[in-house]
């Protein structure tokens, strides 16, 4: 960790070296220590102390980015020279209206010190722990347990000056015997709210309870969607239809139909980085405070996010939602997404279903087939159960599902009031919460033989 101030002024520095219109410098730096572990042992332990340094200038409005890893004084300046260059030799880009301005950022707790100095051995401790308690049902442990300090800091020639820290600790584990598997995940920006005994007996129990597993016929069932299922196709439903750039091409599944009834009145989706119980900080990598965006909102389409490029084409203004400069093409996007908990108890959910399906998570979801009707098709993993008559009757061989994930949300039945927080793409920037979900048709196309 390098400080707030005396990583303001170094980038400062940097900055008044460049002869652009416009420059704006952007950090991200991190510490992170990786744990793997498969066939209940630790195989692997990798640590990284990097940054990546990404410099955008202007000139007019031909705009250029280029990058280092460096923070030496003689690198900073010749990334800004790369970056200069390329400007020069863009054509305009007339969506580029300059930089932000400076502005004021809520204050957040991100950074914890016991995350921070989690050590090795510290991981080494839980991963023990937990494979014993794989150990006492003979099934095997894999799985991966990260922790990680950083700091964000963004300073451009208008006076921008954001910084922030970071923390945060993820484990995934899959208890696995010679028929089944169970899986468990947890996501914190504190290493110690992470219940690790918690999470080896879930993902144990999984496993036990899916043993020989049967084979059923795909078609249409009712589903209980555990908060790591869920969370997958809301992250793919966010990448292909909830940023600027599918919607104003129009691939959205949002486009055209803002103030519409889109799914249950049920279903209510918003991105909130400013939750100090998420993984987000409260600017975006523009410097532009975060506002909390309802995407759906009882049901009724409310809008997406937007960055400051991509804002003025839809007559809005930024919303704090731009990515890193390298994918300021690429438009706006949500990175911390929220689906609103309901009043549902998650057994009580169990018990309502006559005849369906509990999904622990999915994987190998491919969003693109159509993406204006939200289709997605992808497998159950890691713990899938037939429910008969409201009590789990076992487990049941992996499943591919295809199916419109609007209609599939028109169908809700009950969302439980628990949420938790699960890992997304955007790593030590963003995240998803979600809870349990009870829909009542789900459409599964194809099956397998595990």
């Amino acid at each position: 960790m390098i400080g707030k101030q005396k990583l303001i002024a170094h980038l400062k520095k940097a900055l008044a070296y460049s002869k652009a219109d416009d420059t704006e410098i952007v950090f991200i730096g991190s510490e992170s220590g990786l744990t793997r572990y498969a066939n209940s042992a630790i195989h692997q332990n990798v640590f990284e102390n990097n940054c990546k340094i990404y410099v955008r200038t202007a000139v007019g409005k031909k705009v250029g980015v280029a990058s280092t890893n460096s923070l030496n004084a003689q690198s900073l300046r010749k990334t800004i020279d790369n970056s200069l260059e390329i400007a020069q030799n863009q054509p305009d880009n007339p969506l580029y209206i300059g930089l932000a301005k400076p502005a004021k950022y809520k204050s957040m707790k991100t950074f914890d010190a016991g995350t921070a100095k989690f050590t090795p051995r510290d991981r080494a401790k839980v991963v023990k722990k937990i494979i014993s308690v794989a150990d006492k049902k003979n099934f095997t442990l894999a799985g991966a347990f990260a922790t990680s300090s950083g700091e964000i800091a963004i300073v451009n020639s208008n006076g921008v000056k954001a910084y922030q820290p970071t923390t945060s600790a993820s484990i995934n584990m899959i208890a696995m015997s010679d028929t089944s598997s169970g899986y468990a995940a947890a996501l914190s920006r504190r290493v110690n709210d992470i219940d690790f005994d918690m999470l080896a007996n879930r993902a144990v129990d999984k496993c036990e309870m899916s043993l020989n597993p049967i084979s059923i016929e795909p078609g249409t069932y009712e589903i209980i969607l555990e908060p790591a299922a869920a969370a997958s196709l809301l992250e793919w439903m966010n990448y292909i239809g909830m940023g600027s750039k599918s919607f104003q091409e129009k691939t959205s599944f949002l486009a055209g139909k803002i103030g519409k009834k889109v799914t249950s009145e049920m279903i209510s989706i918003y991105d909130n980085s400013l939750d100090e119980k998420s993984i987000g900080f409260p600017f975006d990598f523009e410097g532009v405070p975060k506002k909390k965006v309802n995407i759906i909102q009882k049901g009724i389409a409310k809008g997406v996010v937007y960055d400051r490029m991509s804002g003025p084409k839809d007559k809005k203004k930024s919303t704090g939602h731009a990515l890193t400069p390298n994918e300021s093409n690429e438009g706006a996007l949500g990175l911390n997404l929220v689906i609103s908990p309901g009043k549902a108890k998650r057994d009580k959910m169990i018990e309502k279903v006559k005849k369906g399906i509990l999904i622990t998570r999915f994987h190998y979801i491919n969003g693109f087939i159509d993406t204006p009707n939200a289709v997605m098709t992808g497998m159950t993993r890691d713990g899938t159960f037939l429910i008969e008559k409201g009590n789990i009757k076992g487990g049941i061989k992996n499943l591919r599902f295809t199916d419109a994930m609007l209609r599939a949300f028109a169908t809700t039945v009950a969302i439980s009031r628990e949420t938790e927080l699960v890992e997304s793409w955007w790593d030590a920037v963003g995240c998803i919460k979600a809870p349990t979900i009870h829909l009542k048709k789900f459409k599964f196309t194809g099956k397998t033989e595990f």
